[in-house]
């Protein structure tokens, strides 16, 4: 089952990429400082260092940029291995940068060299990494550095050139103002990137939600290329078309070819009204319906599934609304007149003046009014039958114990059944009642026709599932020898029957039952002439109303 989740603020693995990974400033602060630090060292080492750098103390200023690029290694060791706390590691970088970089300025004539100038980038990263207070005071630190070097250098004169206090003033002005901008800027990218979070863990909230939709669908939801190659399938069409492996890419033509008749119908004339497809291999009839995705005629399509079964089942509660209404009028003008012309008959055949021949015609008159209440008692039953009460249970226990019941009460031995379910575990689907009822009507059926051509009575109650299929089924096999091909077309028809006696509405109820809880019972008529009553389950999995 899905698992959602709630949209809520990021966690610090969904935050923005410097929150997720804040040793990524540093790396660019030190590979900066590292490059610095290997370009001052190497035009010292050349005696090629361009004026204004070191012309004040070139000794120092070459002992300051070794010192300065010895930190920068010390400084990568530290970043990769992790060895300090992250914002120790932060500070550690800004105050070396601020004091090397015043060292190589006062080294080099001061304010004017424009080495204070570089700070900016370490204030700026101190903003991205630390932010609020401590970025401000770096920033500070940074312009007292500069403050205290321009006051050593008038105190002790050791330039000769005019005090430059308000371009060091300046500058500070310009450290806190990176500060600041940068405080800004972090801040609203931070925002923005959280906000982008949110709405990314909505629309994935909204997918997922979709997702979920799609497969719990009863209707069957297939999505397919301009090839016919199969995009996304929903559970229910899965089963309904005996998809199991769907992982793998699947071409509509060879999964299923009647569809696929059906689709290459609809491309050739959209306006069509697609036919009803009967999987044979499920025993199930389906509706489908097409739909473009785009207007682009190449974009593909998708395919709505209707499982006929659920319309018969919601056409049969209206069948059965209108049956109701037809038998309660049938009860009163039919019962009555019939019970009279019964009574009357059974009055005159207790007469003595009656020859033989006038007593069978009351015996006729006797036995027809019995068959008509039949009929009619048998239409009521149709028309008073309760709703579909769908519950969970083992096929193979439920069989058991109705063997048990039906042999008790027809006065028979238990072993003239035989039940094999495989694998023993099955479960369906089904209103028991309606079960029993069903399985009553074909037992009863298959007993009389194996005493009428056999001498041997017995009744097999196979099924189970097959290989790869997900609707369990049932087989009533008995020992007679089937019924012809043209009355297997019209068995489920009301009213028809091969017997003298019989009503005709047996399998006619019993297949009304089957489909009442979205399954099919259908007759199989073996090679030899033999045949079967089957009865397709509905996925267990899927949940009906």
């Amino acid at each position: 089952m899905e698992t959602f989740y709630l949209s809520q603020r990021p966690s610090e693995r969904q935050r923005s990429p410097i929150a997720r990974d804040p040793w990524r400033p540093l790396i660019v602060l030190n590979s900066f400082r590292t490059l610095l630090a290997s370009l001052l060292c190497l035009l010292a080492l050349t005696d090629n260092l361009i004026s204004p750098l070191g012309h004040a103390n070139p000794g120092l200023f070459f002992q300051t940029s070794l010192l300065y690029l010895v930190l920068s290694i010390v400084f990568w060791v530290l970043h990769t291995r992790h060895l300090f706390a992250y914002p120790l590691q932060v500070y550690a970088s800004a105050i070396t940068d601020i004091l090397i970089l015043t060292v190589l300025m006062h080294a080099s004539g001061g304010i004017q060299s424009g080495l204070g100038v570089l700070l900016v980038l370490t204030i700026a990263i101190s903003s991205i990494t630390l932010g609020g207070r401590s970025a401000l005071g770096i920033a500070a630190l940074a312009t007292i550095a500069i403050l205290l070097q321009q006051i050593v250098s008038d105190v002790f004169s050791l330039h000769k050139i005019a005090s430059s206090y308000p371009a060091a003033g300046l500058l500070g002005t310009t450290y806190f103002a990176t500060a600041l901008i940068f405080l800004f800027l972090t801040r609203r990218v931070r925002e923005s990137e959280e906000l982008a979070q949110l709405r990314g863990i909505d629309l994935a909230n909204l997918a997922q939600l979709t997702e979920h939709i799609i497969q719990r669908m009863q209707t069957g939801v297939v999505v397919i290329d301009q090839s016919g190659n199969i995009r996304l399938i929903n559970e229910s069409a899965a089963q309904m078309l005996g998809l199991h492996d769907t992982r793998t890419r699947l071409n509509i033509r060879d999964a299923v070819p009647e569809l696929a008749d059906q689709w290459q119908a609809w491309i050739n004339e959209p306006e069509r009204i697609s036919e009803t497809i009967r999987l044979t291999r499920h025993s199930i009839d389906i509706s489908p319906r097409f739909a473009r995705i785009s207007k682009d005629p190449a974009a593909g399509a998708v395919i709505f599934l209707q499982d006929m079964a659920a319309l018969a089942q919601q056409a049969q509660q209206l069948q059965l609304a209108s049956l109701g209404r037809l038998t309660a009028s049938i009860a009163h003008e039919i019962r009555n007149p019939l019970g009279a012309i019964s009574h009357a008959g059974q009055l005159l055949a207790e007469s003595d003046s009656l020859d033989p021949n006038d007593l069978r015609l009351t015996q006729i008159i006797t036995d027809h009014s019995f068959r008509l209440n039949t009929i009619v008692e048998n239409i009521m039953s149709v028309s008073r039958r309760r709703p579909s009460q769908v519950q969970l249970f083992s096929l193979k226990t439920f069989l058991e114990q109705f063997v048990a019941d039906f042999a008790t009460g027809m006065g028979m031995a238990r072993d003239i059944f035989k039940i094999d379910i495989e694998p023993a575990d099955t479960q369906i689907r089904f209103d028991t009642g309606h079960l029993h009822q069903i399985l009553t009507n074909l037992c009863d059926n298959g007993l009389r026709h194996s005493r009428q051509h056999s001498n041997e009575i017995k009744l097999i109650l196979r099924g189970g599932l097959d290989a790869g299929d997900t609707r369990p089924h049932l087989d009533v096999i008995d020992s007679g020898t089937g019924v012809s091909e043209e009355a297997s077309q019209h068995l489920f028809e009301p009213f028809f029957t091969t017997e003298a006696r019989g009503t005709g509405l047996g399998l006619y109820l019993s297949r009304e039952l089957a489909e009442g809880n979205q399954a099919h019972l259908t007759y199989v008529r073996n090679p030899d002439g033999s045949g079967l009553f089957r009865l397709t389950f509905q996925d267990p999995r899927r949940q009906f109303e």
